[in-house]
């Protein structure tokens, strides 16, 4: 059985508000009674992409501790810019390719990828990322469930701000998952909205959002839930490949 923790879209931009809000759900995942296999990050960890915001993030989810709980996988967002993520989070190389990663766990793989079109807000799987893929599925030999994580959802979430930026083409990643018995489930973040729903017939979870909460149409017209409380996800995926995730809220 594997255990995730998850957050997205923290959006740290040097504001005391927004450092707080990703302090807070650190300190409650830091201090669980019985750790999590990993924690997951899906994209907007910086607001601006600049290198100062990446060096906080990586300071708060204690990065380059070897003294953190478990490990923190992450992929990036329309926010994030690559060269100064792989700079100042991953202390890699600048450069502006897609960042790919894949994490092997005990009861299962993470395939992290990225979804990011740089200069735009609109999200895509370029060709060097579904060749990534295909390969990196390729060499776990089927051997293991995978979950895929990435930030822009391939489907509506029924309303108008995400379902404007979501993922372009989802139709080539349907057809990868038809041929990809082991891939378990997709877990992505991007709507600031906990939400549920089936992508080629496997489940996609949306993760909440750290820096505020979507509200939906028929819930006001405000779109952005600023007082909202602090959300976060455990996702578990059982020994029989089934994927079920539980919600919460970290006042």
């Amino acid at each position: 059985m594997l255990v995730l923790a998850h957050i997205s879209d923290l959006h740290l931009d040097g504001t005391a508000r927004a450092t707080e809000r990703a302090e807070r759900v650190r300190d409650r995942l830091w201090r669980l009674p019985r750790q999590v296999d990993a924690l997951l990050v899906t994209g907007d960890i910086a607001d601006h992409g600049a290198e100062a915001e990446y060096e906080e993030a990586a300071r708060i989810l204690g990065l380059h501790e070897e003294d953190r709980p478990f490990p923190v996988l992450t992929c990036p967002g329309n926010h994030d810019s690559r060269a100064p993520y792989r700079k100042a989070l991953l202390r890699r190389p600048a450069a502006d390719g897609p960042v790919n990663e894949v994490r092997v766990l005990d009861g299962g793989a993470v395939l992290m990828f990225d979804s990011s079109i740089p200069g735009s807000d609109e999200g895509a799987l370029d060709e060097e990322t579904y060749d990534w893929i295909e390969a990196t599925l390729d060499e776990l030999g089927g051997s293991l469930p995978v979950l895929l994580a990435f930030h822009h959802p391939p489907v509506a979430l029924h309303h108008p701000l995400p379902d404007s930026y979501r993922l372009d083409g989802p139709g080539r990643l349907a057809a990868l998952l038809e041929r990809r018995p082991e891939i378990a489930g997709l877990i992505t973040g991007h709507a600031h909205t906990p939400a549920a729903t089936v992508f080629a017939g496997r489940p996609l979870v949306v993760g909440p959002g750290v820096t505020w909460t979507l509200r939906l149409p028929w819930e006001g017209e405000q779109i952005a839930d600023r007082d909202a409380p602090v959300g976060l996800a455990f996702h578990i995926l059982d020994d029989e490949g089934r994927l079920t995730t539980h919600f919460r809220v970290v006042t």
